[in-house]
């Protein structure tokens, strides 16, 4: 998901979108732990959606203020 589509997301739904990509994460990561993952790079690219998704969620926090 880009920033720009986050942007044009209310609060509400990235916090949303964040708790689906945490939960993604953990199976991702009891997938690599039994070693049934399969694309490795899965990982890396869930973790940086989450960086976006939280940095967006602070800049509209910020705006609010």
């Amino acid at each position: 998901m880009s920033v720009q589509d986050l942007h044009k997301l209310s609060v509400d739904a990235c916090q949303e979108r964040l708790m689906e990509l945490l939960e993604e994460q953990f199976r991702l990561r009891m997938q690599h732990a039994t070693g049934q993952l399969a694309h490795t790079t899965r990982l890396r690219t869930v973790r940086r959606d989450i960086a976006r998704v939280r940095t967006v969620l602070t800049q509209k926090s910020k705006v609010k203020q």
